[in-house]
């Protein structure tokens, strides 16, 4: 078989396949993930605490924000900050191209925007981290 190589070496044959993928289309590719993972959650979030308020026959609001306040569900919320970060970071970018601004230095804004979520990511684990850990601060 005849393998034709592209652009920067990639190959021309199998332009779906992530390792030809370049910053933008892995941008892209995560900003629909995120955002349906964030409408899953939204549903999940509405479901849970309209369950939770039914009262006498459905669970008190005081037992599910105790089964919540888990180690499990802490790391979840840690995810749900990453999905927010990159979701919101990657948005404000996409936004500033619509703008004009930064479109002939897409790696580097992408780049600025990422260092800035992983530094709010970072505080966050700061934060949630001893609850994780059973020891929150006091």
């Amino acid at each position: 078989m005849l393998k034709i190589v592209g652009w920067r070496g990639r190959s021309s044959n199998t332009p779906l396949w992530p390792t030809n993928y370049r910053v933008g289309m892995w941008a892209w590719l995560l900003q629909r993930i995120t955002g349906l993972a964030l409408v899953f959650y939204l549903f999940l979030h509405i479901w849970v605490i309209s369950f939770s308020a039914v009262g006498k026959d459905g669970l008190s609001f005081d037992l599910v924000l105790t089964a919540l306040q888990t180690p499990f569900f802490i790391v979840l919320d840690l995810a749900l900050l990453a999905a927010v970060l990159f979701h919101a970071l990657n948005g404000i970018r996409i936004l500033l191209f619509d703008l004009g601004i930064g479109v002939r230095s897409q790696k580097v804004l992408f780049g600025l925007f990422m260092a800035i979520g992983l530094l709010a990511f970072g505080a966050g684990v700061a934060v949630l981290l001893p609850y994780a850990l059973g020891k929150p601060l006091s």
